[in-house]
């Protein structure tokens, strides 16, 4: 995903996949596809001379070098950060890492949520550490290329996940915080199809919404979002300015994408 971002920014990109390939093909090849789109992929068994000799001449005409493997592991294939640096001193690295605490412990993303404190009793619908993850590794890479040569960048999907607590750290997203059920105005309410997302968050979203609805500001919503259906509160929020959208659950897109221009 970080790849697929710098690419879309303007890099060129080279990916080294070992021979058995990414697992991501197996779980998901449309997916893997759109992230490889504009990427140049090249399978090199590393453990090999003839591997090793192709990567090395990658890396003497690469600015940065993106890895998302243990410290042990990169060690074992010549790759650590000492020996780049000897071998390739105009070269910067931004490695990933699950914990950069305990950068060498097994983990995945849903581990993460889970010492997080942010998984329930069911998998999570996405990826948090590692989308969120990715958007942190682009942010790392571009500061490489502002370092000087030779430097070294770490980045830990645990650490992006500890981070993503801080609304439920300062009370906001716990059950009855602001944004966790106490506030009438945020919420999900049943409606007569479905489930409809409120946000009148800033007051003059909350003042509009109450009196498009002739309520007092702060009256319970549930019993008068039961009243329509979702398309109807679809209409109603247009019609008066209000952030609102109908919960979806299907697991087509919920939107096409746009470019930007």
């Amino acid at each position: 995903m970080a790849l697929a971002r710098l690419v879309a920014l303007g890099a060129s990109a080279t990916k080294v996949e070992p021979p058995p390939g990414d697992p991501l093909i197996t779980y998901s090849r449309a997916w893997y596809d759109r992230l490889h789109e504009g990427v140049t992929v090249e399978v090199l068994d590393l453990k090999a001379d003839d591997g090793r000799a192709r990567c090395d001449h990658l890396l003497s005409t690469t600015d940065v070098l993106l890895t998302s493997q243990r410290p042990s592991a990169l060690a074992r294939l010549g790759l650590g950060p000492a020996r780049l640096a000897e071998r390739f001193p105009a070269l910067r690295t931004v490695s990933i890492v699950g914990d950069t605490t305990a950068p060498e412990q097994a983990g995945h993303d849903v581990t993460y949520q889970a010492e997080a404190g942010l998984l329930r009793d069911r998998l999570p619908i996405t990826l948090l550490a590692d989308l969120v993850g990715a958007e942190r590794v682009v942010a790392t890479v571009l500061l490489a290329l502002r370092s000087a040569p030779g430097a070294c960048l770490v980045v830990g999907l645990r650490d992006v996940v500890d981070d993503l607590r801080a609304p439920l750290d300062y009370g906001l997203t716990t059950d009855g915080g602001r944004l966790g059920g106490g506030d009438p105005a945020y919420g999900v309410y049943a409606t007569r199809d479905g489930h409809i997302a409120v946000a009148a968050l800033e007051p003059h979203f909350r003042a509009r919404l109450y009196e498009a609805l002739h309520l007092p500001v702060n009256a319970p919503l549930g019993a008068v979002m039961a009243q329509r259906t979702g398309a109807e509160w679809t209409a109603f929020a247009i019609d008066h300015d209000l952030p609102m959208a109908i919960v979806k659950t299907s697991a087509a897109p919920a939107r096409e994408k746009r470019g930007h221009g």
